[in-house]
């Protein structure tokens, strides 16, 4: 039977896993399942379509689960969908997704996500990222496996993080940060490789060589303020570098972004009219 304090509030229609512990003053909603080996530390609200794998600890104050902060939310039956192995610091805030997307926000494993970090509706975070105290993440935003964001960050809308990418802190990003890059400043840009984090993760030396080559072509210019015919260098690249999956996936990330609009590859997602009131 899980561990629940006199304190809480669980209610009956939740489902919680046999080793599941429940802190002081605690409360979970009916809709909410909870992993095997998941922690509510103590003063936690989860609630609505709410799902967590095993092994998740949730910090006190944290907010999971509420309705989202969207003007076009008219109550649909969505869902948060949480992996394994995440720690969930204090006052952190998740949103369900919404009708206006898939429906759903998902948060993936091995995740840590530090205090006062929001993950807004329809988000979308793969493993192993590290979000540090403050971050904002916007609706419909993507962050992909192995990314780090900066404290007091803030993502824009429909942004996507691309992987093993570093943002620094109290950074503004309105646009797509291309995988493998560091990117800090305001505005925000590229400065350089992410070297150390790749180093880290195991990338060979040779792979390491390929990147930094495709980083002064398609960066080293800017620096000088001259412009990059960005495809043309992408094209480039594929033929220098035809077997290293690593540049395929920079080239198709820079691709996907040219597609998109105002940089950012998922606004080609959106299904509202941006140009209608959300309230009416």
């Amino acid at each position: 039977m899980p561990t629940i304090h006199p304190t809480a509030i669980v209610d009956p229609a939740a489902s919680l896993a046999d080793d599941v512990q429940v802190g002081p003053f605690c409360i979970v909603g009916p809709k909410v399942t909870l992993g095997a080996g998941c922690r509510l530390m103590s003063h936690i609200h989860i609630m609505g379509r709410t799902t967590a794998g095993e092994h998740n600890t949730f910090w006190p104050q944290c907010v999971i689960g509420a309705q989202p902060q969207d003007l076009k939310y008219q109550g649909e039956d969505t869902e948060l969908l949480i992996g394994d192995h995440n720690d969930i610091r204090e006052s952190v805030t998740m949103h369900p997704g919404t009708a206006n997307d898939l429906g759903v926000t998902r948060v993936g494993s091995h995740n840590l996500i530090m205090a006062y970090a929001h993950v807004a509706h329809d988000c979308v975070l793969g493993d192993r990222i590290v979000i540090a105290n403050g971050v904002q993440l916007a609706g419909h935003v993507c962050v992909k496996n192995h990314a780090v964001i900066g404290g007091v960050t803030a993502i824009h809308h429909m942004v996507t993080i691309g992987q093993h990418a570093f943002v620094g802190g109290m950074v503004r990003v309105s646009k797509d940060v291309p995988p493998f890059m560091v990117v800090e400043g305001n505005p925000a840009r590229v400065r350089n490789l992410n070297t150390i984090g790749l180093k880290r993760r195991g990338f060979t030396d040779e792979s390491i060589a390929h990147l930094r080559d495709a980083y002064r072509r398609l960066y080293g210019p800017m620096m000088r303020n001259k412009v990059v015919d960005t495809e043309a260098v992408c094209a480039d690249l594929t033929d220098a570098y035809p077997h290293d999956p690593h540049v395929a996936t920079l080239v198709q990330a820079l691709r996907d972004t040219a597609a998109g609009l105002h940089g950012r590859s998922r606004e080609n997602t959106r299904k509202d009219n941006r140009w209608s009131n959300p309230s009416k």
